[in-house]
């Protein structure tokens, strides 16, 4: 490698949203914050973690029932 041209390669923490921190080395300066990582992510613990409670179709199925409703109070 030539002399000069490289940025540092120092030392930082990467924190995780689970409040997991770990030390690496990188170019990046201060610290490096992740969403996800090797102690909370599904793959790794064995657990399966639900992000969304309520899947398209229920909410879909919502949407029908309340315009159904809309359209009986109308015709009252």
């Amino acid at each position: 490698m030539k002399a000069g041209i490289h940025p540092a390669y120092n030392e930082c923490s990467v924190i995780c949203a689970c409040g997991s921190v770990f030390k690496t080395r990188s170019t990046h300066k201060g610290d490096i914050r992740v969403e996800i990582c090797s102690s909370c992510h599904p793959f790794f613990t064995g657990r399966q973690k639900l992000v969304d409670t309520e899947g398209r179709v229920d909410r879909f199925n919502k949407k029908v029932q309340r315009s159904r409703e809309m359209q009986e109070a109308r015709k009252k």
